[in-house]
């Protein structure tokens, strides 16, 4: 059979595409070897989908080109996007920093998509697998398990690494290497940071705790709150900062944001002679968090009794702490990747490859990371609708 585009993916990327191929009354069908269409949609946000932020901006995207989405992000902004959920009585909210959540449930958006698939003619074929991709005269024949499909042009929109138990696989990048396009190193990104046992030993007892906090990993720097595990440091600072970190460089984390401890610890010192330093520490940092630390650093003595050097001590282990994560928790539980199809490789206004006319690729499997906070989802919509118009 003939078709005029295939998508291989059916996430954001690949279905924005589709919608956007279809109402151009081109013949496209979606393939995916999922179950079920949206997956990364559904889980999103904790279930209400955080579609996009409205704070987009090229400086909020790691790519080694970080003006190349600057084309399709202005072509196809948040406010498109917005415009398409109120049309279908998507009811949404701000929550923070500009990150819109619907107020129902993720799967709405999955089912507008579907129903715009539809409504503009578009095939879906689910729990479909993929195998090869290869030129065949001026188009392309794509292997699938329900026999080979030809089709003038190809979008790859299969994501990245991230979430395996969810089907990520590294598809995307072979079908770019198979026609020679260069790749930017992969990693995970938006993932939890792990730490050595001496770490852990300080960390472990503090599970479960969650404080507003600024992470910093070389210039960098994210004001959010981070969460205490076993394993180490999570919470939407470290997550950020994970995106940007390299292994063998320390992160600083400052517990008392925006505040000067020095100054206000002798403040206390002044105005609660008899307190103890968890008391004082409790004013601003969660409890269990304020008695460990005046543990860990060996206090037992009331203010009055601390010296001006404890209490400079007390600060820098507040406000400038510092450690040296050993890794992250992977692709495993990674919201995004990090890397991918070099923009070099890539038109900026239509996502085509430069040297390989009719293939497109979209979404996360290009070298193109939002921060935390709907962008990603925003790339998406941006990079598919992009390509849907070219197709």
């Amino acid at each position: 059979m003939k078709w005029d585009v295939i998508i291989l993916g059916a996430g954001a990327a690949g279905m924005m595409a589709a919608v956007e191929a279809g109402r151009r009354g081109r013949l496209a069908l979606v393939i995916d070897h999922a179950k079920a269409a949206g997956e990364k949609i559904r889980i999103s946000g904790g279930g209400r989908c955080n579609f996009t932020n409205l704070g987009i901006a090229p400086e909020r995207f790691i790519s080694q080109n970080p003006r190349f989405a600057l084309s399709a992000l202005k072509r196809f902004t948040q406010w498109d996007f917005i415009a398409r959920l109120d049309a279908a009585g998507i009811a949404w909210h701000e929550k923070t920093l500009g990150q819109l959540f619907c107020d129902g449930s993720a799967t709405q958006v999955i089912a507008m998509l579907a129903r715009d698939m539809d409504r503009a003619g578009v095939t879906l074929w689910l729990d479909c697998s993929l195998g090869e991709v290869r030129r065949e005269g001026t188009g392309f024949v794509v292997q699938t398990a329900r026999g080979p499909q030809a089709a003038a042009s190809v979008v790859v929109a299969t994501g990245g690494k991230s979430i395996p138990k969810m089907g990520a696989t590294g598809y995307g990048y072979r079908v770019a290497e198979t026609f020679g396009l260069p790749l930017v190193e992969t990693r995970p990104a938006l993932v939890p940071l792990t730490f050595a046992e001496q770490e852990l030993d300080w960390m472990k007892p503090l599970a479960g705790v969650a404080t507003e906090a600024r992470v910093a990993s070389g210039r960098q720097g994210f004001q959010e709150a981070i969460l205490f595990t076993h394993r180490g440091l999570s919470g939407p600072a470290v997550l950020q900062v994970s995106s940007y970190w390299r292994e063998g460089e320390a992160i600083v984390v400052d517990l008392m944001p925006g505040r000067d401890a020095g100054a206000e610890l002798r403040t206390a010192k002044a105005a609660q002679g008899k307190a103890a330093l968890r008391t004082v520490l409790g004013r601003w940092l969660p409890e269990r968090l304020a008695r460990h630390l005046e543990e860990a650093l060996g206090i037992t003595a009331p203010m009055a009794e601390l010296s001006g050097a404890t209490l400079d001590r007390v600060a820098a282990g507040v406000q400038d702490w510092r450690l040296v994560p050993v890794g992250s928790e992977g692709y495993r539980t990674a919201e995004v990747t990090l890397g991918g199809v070099d923009t070099r490789a890539l038109d900026g206004r239509t996502m085509e490859a430069k040297g390989v006319p009719g293939l497109y690729f979209v979404g996360e499997v290009v070298d193109v990371t939002g921060w935390l906070g709907g962008y990603n989802f925003q790339w998406a919509w941006s990079s598919g609708w992009a390509a849907g118009q070219a197709v």
